[in-house]
């Protein structure tokens, strides 16, 4: 058979009082509770994104260096590609060119200049005889 349910014996006041204080004091604890972690909350964000601004200034920067640094490393490399690399045909034709154009100059300098004075002749004295070397006997084989 099934037990039946007996009614609670009324709650006397001061305990009623009592459980209604602690309900409002732990409402009030959770109120303060929230806003702090609220304040909380609002500084951590703070924090990020201050610490997210001077990262991306250095990220920044850090990218700007790389660039620039490759930026160097290019003209390097094409600098020494231009060193290395054979001449073409236009560059052998302004060659000539200039070859031509320095031909002409040298030819209209030298043309300016007065003709050439020849020192007057002297007489060599004959070159001495000299006496041939005499050759080594070969040496003898012991028999």
């Amino acid at each position: 058979m099934a037990r039946r349910r007996t009614t609670p014996p009324p709650v006397p006041d001061a305990l009623r009082d009592a459980v209604e204080r602690t309900v409002q004091a732990t409402r009030e604890g959770a109120q303060d509770t929230s806003r702090r972690t609220q304040a909380a909350r609002s500084r951590a964000q703070e924090v990020v994104d201050e610490v997210a601004k001077t990262t991306r200034g250095r990220a920044q920067d850090a990218v700007e260096g790389i660039a620039k640094g490759a930026e160097v490393v290019g003209e390097r490399v094409r600098g020494a590609f231009e060193e290395a690399r054979p001449a073409t045909h236009d560059d052998i034709k302004a060659l000539q060119k200039e070859l031509r154009a320095i031909g002409r100059r040298l030819d209209a300098i030298e043309e300016r200049l007065p003709p050439e004075k020849k020192p007057p002749a002297q007489r060599k004295k004959p070159a001495q005889r000299k006496q041939p070397a005499q050759r080594k006997q070969p040496a003898r084989k012991k028999a």
